[in-house]
């Protein structure tokens, strides 16, 4: 471990998961950071979610789709492991064996459900660590507008409404959603 100010302690994503069921949490940059359990209609939104992709990522065997909370080491020394609402990895990025440990790198498409109570700038800044951390695209689901935003590196969000298909997501070749579906 590392020390830091005040005597305080960096934790590692190896500590971190031999700590057990602690509650829902992440890890930034070595610290603890505890968060309330999602809402109904936030996981309602990630499970609608989580299944169109699944649905189609199985079928084509693309890949392999992760249901919210799972952990990704995004950064070493100190570490951060990050739970999105839904994440996919795409087939040549899986491990030849099953670890029981948390995912080490970012998945290839990261989705954020916004809450209630989360704030816009908040869950831009998880946006901006996906990336950096080499995920290929990033969904963030704002339910109050019926919308999906779509970040991905070196280009401009694209934003899609109920009543728009999505589509063109180089992480699933061939994936189309009606957004409004997500809501429903």
């Amino acid at each position: 471990m590392t020390l830091i100010a005040a005597g305080k302690k960096h934790i590692t994503a190896h500590e971190l998961l031999a700590m057990g069921d602690i509650g829902r949490c992440e890890l930034i940059d070595g610290e603890i950071i505890h968060m309330a359990p999602a809402g109904a209609q936030h996981g309602g939104i990630a499970g609608q979610v989580y299944g169109y992709i699944w649905t189609f990522a199985t079928a084509r065997k693309l890949g392999k789709v992760y249901i919210a909370e799972t952990g990704f080491i995004i950064k070493h020394n100190p570490d951060t492991v990050r739970g999105p609402d839904v994440a996919f990895v795409q087939s040549a990025r899986l491990p030849n064996t099953a670890d029981p440990g948390f995912f080490d790198g970012p998945p290839d498409l990261a989705v954020e459900v916004c809450s209630p109570s989360d704030r816009w700038w908040d869950v831009l800044a998880k946006v901006d660590q996906w990336l950096a951390a080499g995920a290929i695209s990033v969904w963030g689901v704002d339910p109050p507008s019926q919308s999906i935003e779509i970040y991905r590196r070196q280009s401009q969000p694209v934003r899609y409404h109920a009543g728009q298909q999505l589509a063109d997501e180089p992480t699933l070749p061939g994936f189309t959603l009606d957004v409004a579906d997500i809501f429903k």
